[in-house]
C-alpha cells in the first residue's frame, strides 16, 4: 500500500472499527443482507446498513446479489479477502487505531473461545531477512487459505475459528527495498 495514497488511508480508517472488522469476518463465509446481519449480530437494521455502506464505499465489500423484499430491494454483501486490504497508513495514529479495533475484536472472540486447539505467539526479535520473508509468505498463505475456506455459520463439518495476525518490520534494522516483502505468488 502506498502510505501517501489518501484512498488507502481512508480504507484503513474505515476498517479500524470493531463492528466493521466483525462484519468483514461474518461476510467472508456468506453474502448477507443488512437485515440478516442485524439479526445475526443483534444490532439495529439502521446500524447494520450504515456500516455495510461504509465498507462497501471503500471497496471492502462487494454486492453479490439483490433480492426483492416487501417492495424494496435488499443487497447481499460479501467480504472478498482477495482484494487489497490496508495494513498500513500514513500515520502511526492510524495504525494504532486499527490495532486497537483489532484488539477489541480479538478480546470479544476470546470471551467466546472453546477449549481445544489454539496457537498464540508474540515476538519482537532481530531475524535474517530471508526468515522474515518466509514467515510473511506462510502467514499470507494461511490467511488466504482460511478466507477461501470460510463457510456460512453453522455449516455441518466446520469449526468456528478466529485468526488474527500483525507482522511488521520495526525501526533500527534494514528498511526499504532491503527488507521489502512481496507475496510468493507475486514473485513467480
Amino acid at each position: 500500500m502506498d502510505e501517501t495514497d489518501p484512498e488507502a488511508v481512508a480504507r484503513l480508517r474505515a476498517t479500524a472499527h470493531p463492528l466493521r472488522l466483525r462484519l468483514m469476518s461474518l461476510l467472508t463465509g456468506e453474502a448477507m443482507s443488512a437485515a440478516e446481519v442485524a439479526r445475526t449480530l443483534g444490532i439495529t437494521h439502521a446500524n447494520a446498513s450504515y456500516h455495510l455502506r461504509v465498507l462497501h464505499d471503500i471497496g471492502a465489500l462487494v454486492v453479490e446479489g439483490e433480492e426483492k423484499i416487501r417492495g424494496g430491494v435488499a443487497k447481499r454483501y460479501r467480504y472478498d479477502a482477495t482484494r487489497e486490504t490496508p495494513t498500513r497508513a500514513s500515520t502511526v495514529d492510524d495504525r494504532i487505531a486499527y490495532a486497537r479495533a483489532n484488539a477489541l475484536e480479538v478480546e470479544r472472540r476470546l470471551l467466546d473461545a472453546a477449549p481445544g486447539t489454539a496457537s498464540s505467539s508474540d515476538l519482537e526479535a532481530w531475524v535474517p531477512v530471508d526468515a522474515w520473508r518466509r514467515a510473511l509468505d506462510l502467514l499470507h498463505e494461511a490467511s488466504h487459505l482460511l478466507h477461501a475456506a470460510a463457510r456460512p455459520a453453522g455449516t455441518p463439518g466446520t469449526v468456528h475459528v478466529s485468526a488474527t495476525t500483525h507482522a511488521f518490520t520495526m525501526t533500527g534494522g534494514l528498511t526499504g527495498d532491503a527488507a521489502r516483502w512481496t507475496p510468493e505468488e507475486e514473485r513467480r
